[in-house]
């Protein structure tokens, strides 16, 4: 039989197949997983490839579009922490910085290898971090409660431990500002024994005395007995090349101050207050005019969010702690309108801008490393 005569034969055969036999010969169109998927997305080594676009990043205005790159998906790069916290870039040291706080360390991602190492242990509960403008790594330390420098020669300067000859509570979140100041908030999450260090007897802190924080000290020494005691309001400080620190945001009941960023031009301070974004001018050398940026509010879900940082646009990446299907990242444009956001399978405290470019969002998720480059950058130097 010639090659012809075979190909009209299986043709003919073919033909008087039913529809339903033909159509099983078609292969079967999958749908791409998901965080909130069943089954959902997974992570890690052995993992199946995420399929671009990323359907866990969500343009929900046409103007993110703009701000992403169509091949790049989110990508988890570390995991297996108890509290990942405080995340900043080194362009100098071409490495990211993290904090595991209840774990009592900071580690280190090393760009060129793509590997995680501690980088200080212990780390004495350091929360916040970021670099300034000479490349110094700036931290706020829990156990201490104070905020930290680290100088060119190796050695380390304290910024603030007290405000007014009292005591401050647990610094948070620290960031420089271009005039050479360093910000900080001072809120009370980091005086419990997990991550921090509850007053010295009762206290605020630690109510009815019950928590003995000499257990377990790991024998460094801190100030005298006593000196750990809760009794300054929750404020957001200004630090002054000179080293005088002045109040620049007072606390307002319920509303307790944690992340902070400036804006691109550093005339405007971001400060998450009582779970939601603020945005007030800076005058001299505290700000003014203190408003509501976003109630960060998204189909009716609370997205709380703990740390920030606003991008060379003047947008601004905000954490998101809630629930599964909306935790992860949102991004507001300059007119707080939300504009995109990313869902990570667990709840993110803080981001920042990494990469030599600091085009890559890197986030820190509860017990994970997230990361995903984005066609915009960092505003701030760390």
């Amino acid at each position: 039989m010639t090659d012809l005569n075979r190909r009209l034969m299986l043709a003919g055969a073919a033909a008087s197949l039913p529809a339903a036999a033909l159509a099983q010969d078609k292969p079967a169109l999958g749908t791409p997983r998901s965080v909130i998927t069943d089954p959902p997305r997974e992570y890690g080594p052995g993992a199946p490839p995420a399929f671009s676009p990323d359907l866990d990043v969500i343009r929900v205005d046409p103007a993110f579009g703009g701000l992403l790159i169509g091949q790049e998906v989110i990508r988890r790069l570390y995991t297996g922490l108890h509290l990942a916290e405080g995340p900043a870039w080194s362009s100098i040291g071409q490495f990211a910085i993290f904090s595991d706080v209840k774990n009592d360390t900071l580690y280190r991602y090393i760009w060129e290898t793509g590997t995680v190492s501690e980088f200080r242990k212990p780390s004495f509960s350091t929360n916040g971090n970021t670099f300034d403008f000479q490349g110094r790594q700036i931290s706020t330390q829990d156990f201490f409660r104070r905020v930290v420098r680290w100088e060119a020669d190796g050695s380390m300067t304290v910024i603030a431990d007290s405000y007014d000859g009292k005591p401050l509570n647990s610094p948070n979140d620290v960031a420089p500002h271009r005039d050479g100041s360093i910000w900080f908030s001072d809120p009370q999450f980091g005086g419990n024994l997990a991550e921090g260090h509850p007053d010295d007897g009762a206290g605020p802190m630690n109510p009815g005395g019950v928590r003995d924080p000499n257990i377990g000290n790991t024998g460094v020494g801190i100030q005298k007995a006593g000196s750990l005691h809760q009794v300054l309001p929750m404020n957001v400080y200004r630090v002054d090349p000179s080293g005088q620190v002045e109040v620049a945001v007072p606390y307002e009941d319920g509303f307790a101050p944690n992340g902070l960023c400036f804006s691109p031009d550093y005339t405007k301070l971001y400060v998450i207050r009582g779970g939601r974004i603020f945005v007030g001018d800076i005058q001299g050398h505290r700000v003014a005019n203190l408003r509501l940026f976003t109630d960060c509010m998204v189909d009716g879900v609370r997205c709380g969010p703990d740390g920030m940082r606003a991008d060379r646009a003047g947008n601004i990446w905000a954490s998101s702690a809630s629930v599964l299907g909306y935790a992860g990242v949102t991004v507001w444009n300059p007119a707080g309108k939300l504009i995109g956001r990313t869902r990570l399978p667990e709840p993110c405290a803080n981001l920042c801008f990494a990469g030599p470019k600091r085009d890559h969002l890197f986030m820190c998720a509860t017990q994970s490393i997230y990361m995903l480059r984005v066609n915009m950058q960092g505003a701030s130097p760390g």
